[in-house]
């Protein structure tokens, strides 16, 4: 069974391969051979994974072997999507493993300091990574491949973002085809929207791409802000904030049920703090202390105020991580890096695109936190934390908070190990926050004038982990390091 799994993703992504292929040879470009080479690659594989699937008697799937072949895949398509980066550009196996980890996973890190330069199949084959990565390499193939049909959510829930699966229609399949129609519709609808504007068709393509996918990846090295529109600067954090509301409020809204999405209490959340945040980095344009040689390059006019802040803070709590003219939020100073930094772990909603801790995680832990101090004074008091009218069981709640915990031992560890690679702390602290949350820019040396090109071998590789366990919510992963996961194989 998991041989047939593996074989049946490596054939997916084969498929992409080719269309990207195609992409290549229709700009008359001399890469088609790398991406068709690969191509054959993935074939091959996939054929042999299938045959030896069919030949093997085993069709069962445990729990535990959900959550090794949901990182398994992602780690071989993520080895088999290096080898073009690593065929076209001069690029070493670090960083070209990096790029690719960076588009699977959504998080939009980047190891190349001049993307204006790479031919049309390279910047397509970026930005069809994160489209794969968004809704998730393993739903696309339980959307796609009835084989997949399983009387349980456990590889479901193992991909899917989100604290819990919902499940929308009584089949697995079923769910992951209707959510795969919600994100097709999106990616078509902005695709319209960016040909409007400024893009070209091929760039629109692209971009409408990573920001349903909230990955990030862009055409050209000045991201958003190379083509200097005011309608795309309005217009993108647009769709990023689409992608980050959890896709099943779209699904009831399509069988006629639209005051799900207002009535649900994450939604709302997720709306107030965008809301609030793009007020609060308004007033530090005109109040915060900011060094006299960057005040020139401080957003001017009340419009243009808000409109940067309606970007940033779009493109960063989404994950997106887009960046758009004169926003330096690190040259700028701590008033403005550290709000964004904050706003970079608590992400979105659970079920969407984006990375972050989860609103619904951050509701969970402050109605916890709320609770316990009402016990202080109340001891005998009964209390319920509940989201949406519903009361969360006591099981969720504690891995809820365990999240938080892990996430943020993870952020120290990490720091910590960029320090000790040479790095400042400044670079540490927002790199692993960044690459936890599928952001993409982060502080210091990796903030948004910068990149990862820099940043020693083994920082690539502990980041590439780090965006890893933050695509797959952190448990997925860290369950293969624990001897008691090995011994229930057994």
């Amino acid at each position: 069974m998991k041989k047939s799994i593996f074989a049946s993703l490596l054939l997916l992504e084969c498929n992409f391969l080719l269309l990207t292929t195609g992409v290549s040879l229709f700009y008359h470009e001399s890469d088609w051979k790398a991406f068709l080479f690969t191509a054959l690659l993935c074939l091959a594989l996939g054929l042999t994974g299938r045959w030896l699937g069919r030949r093997s008697q085993d069709h069962y799937m445990s729990r535990t072997d959900n959550f090794l072949v949901v990182v398994v895949s992602w780690i071989v398509l993520s080895v088999i999507g290096t080898i073009p980066f690593v065929l076209v550009s001069d690029m070493d196996i670090s960083s070209a493993f990096f790029e690719t980890m960076s588009g699977v996973t959504t998080t939009g890190a980047t190891c190349i300091s001049d993307i204006d330069s790479l031919s049309h199949g390279l910047k397509f084959w970026r930005s069809v990574l994160q489209w794969m990565g968004g809704l998730g390499i393993v739903v696309f193939s339980i959307a796609l491949i009835p084989s997949y049909e399983m009387k349980n959510t456990s590889i479901f829930s193992a991909e899917v973002p989100g604290v819990e699966v919902d499940k929308l229609r009584p089949k697995i399949a079923s769910t992951a085809r209707r959510l795969l129609l919600i994100y097709l519709a999106l990616s078509l609808v902005c695709t319209i929207a960016y040909w409007a504007g400024p893009m070209n068709l091929f760039d629109a393509v692209c971009h409408s791409m990573t920001t349903i996918a909230t990955g990030g990846f862009s055409t050209h090295t000045q991201s958003i802000a190379y083509y200097h529109s005011t309608y795309l600067e309005y217009i993108s954090p647009l769709f990023m904030v689409l992608s980050g509301v959890n896709f099943s409020l779209y699904y009831y809204m399509t069988i006629r049920r639209p005051q799900a999405l207002f009535r649900n209490e994450e939604f709302r959340t997720f709306l107030s703090i965008v809301g609030i945040m793009v007020v609060f980095f308004v007033l530090l344009f005109y109040f915060a202390p900011v060094p006299p040689e960057n005040l020139a390059s401080l957003p001017q006019g009340f419009e243009e105020r808000i409109r940067s802040a309606w970007f940033h803070v779009a493109s960063v709590i989404t994950s997106t991580g887009y960046s758009a003219q004169k926003f330096d939020y690190v040259a700028w100073g701590s008033a403005f890096w550290m709000p964004t930094v904050l706003i970079m772990g608590i992400g979105s909603c659970a079920g969407s695109t984006a990375g972050g801790v989860k609103i619904i995680r951050l509701l969970i832990a402050v109605k916890t936190a709320f609770n316990e101090f009402v016990r202080q004074l109340h001891p005998r008091a009964v209390l319920a934390v509940r989201v949406n009218g519903q009361v969360i069981p006591n099981n969720l709640i504690r891995r809820t908070l365990s999240f938080i915990i892990i996430y943020i031992m993870l952020v120290v560890i990490g720091m910590v190990a960029y320090t000790f690679m040479g790095l400042d702390v400044d670079t540490g602290l927002g790199s692993c926050i960044s690459m936890l949350s599928n952001v993409g820019p982060g502080t210091g040396l990796t903030g948004p004038a910068g990149n990862f090109l820099l940043v020693p071998a083994a920082g690539k590789w502990l980041m590439s982990f780090y965006m890893l366990v933050g695509r797959l919510e952190i448990y997925s992963v860290l369950f293969l390091f624990m001897p008691s996961y090995w011994k229930e194989r057994r």
